[in-house]
């Protein structure tokens, strides 16, 4: 597998791979028998190289993840989108078209992506770290719970910790799920401070360790 890929300590029953898309393959076109119609799409219509460079990094780092495991090339690796939960619209979570069994999620900003493979739902995510005026923005739709812990933080550099965390770990819930931030983002309560991680019944959630500047989390929903 590809040097930028490195596997991370698994979380529970999920596997986790930290990927650096900075020194991706820049023309989507250099890798037309690898990525599918529509990721070639979405690559294409990027407008800066460096946005395309980490997208199609990411794109094939997930389908070298997933070949190695299916035990075929990543360019055989074919997907889906499962009924969205809260339309039933055909833009829910992607799947892999004839592997039901194995869920994945992948996750990327910045300079990094994350993932991440279960044998049940899975969302991961992976943010880079935001500044304090994109926390104190954010504060104000989450859960009322989280509100409160974030209150009882007097030092400000700790509460923008606090928001982040809650964030990823919030995204990557709704990721799980399938609707995205389709869902209000005020309607779960997964936490805000380091040692606990809330999560709805029957899924868990997980802080991921990542490289300073960034936050990242999983979340694994009920079959395992």
């Amino acid at each position: 597998m590809d040097g930028g890929v490195r596997e991370l300590p698994a979380a529970g029953a999920v596997g986790l791979w930290l990927v650096e898309t900075a020194g991706g393959v820049a023309d989507a076109l250099a890798v037309a028998d690898v990525l599918d119609a529509d990721e070639r799409r979405r690559a294409e219509a990027f407008h800066f190289d460096r946005h395309r460079v980490r997208y199609v990094a990411a794109h094939l780092a997930l389908r070298a993840v997933l070949g190695e495991r299916l035990g075929r090339a990543p360019g055989d690796v074919r997907f889906t989108r499962l009924p969205c939960p809260g339309c039933g619209g055909p833009h829910g979570r992607p799947a892999l078209a004839d592997a039901p069994d194995l869920h994945f999620s992948l996750s990327h900003s910045g300079d990094l992506a994350l993932v991440a493979l279960a044998p049940a739902p899975v969302g991961a995510d992976v943010e880079e770290l935001l500044s304090a005026k994109v926390a104190e923005e954010l504060t104000a739709v989450l859960h009322p719970r989280e509100r409160v812990e974030l209150a009882a933080l007097a030092d400000l550099e700790e509460r923008r910790l606090a928001v982040a965390r809650a964030w990823v770990r919030k995204e990557a819930y709704l990721k799980g799920l399938g609707t995205g931030l389709s869902r209000g983002t005020d309607r779960d309560y997964v936490g805000a401070l380091a040692d606990s991680p809330g999560a709805p019944e029957g899924w868990t959630l997980r802080d991921v360790p990542v490289p300073e500047g960034y936050t990242a989390a999983v979340a694994l929903g009920p079959g395992t």
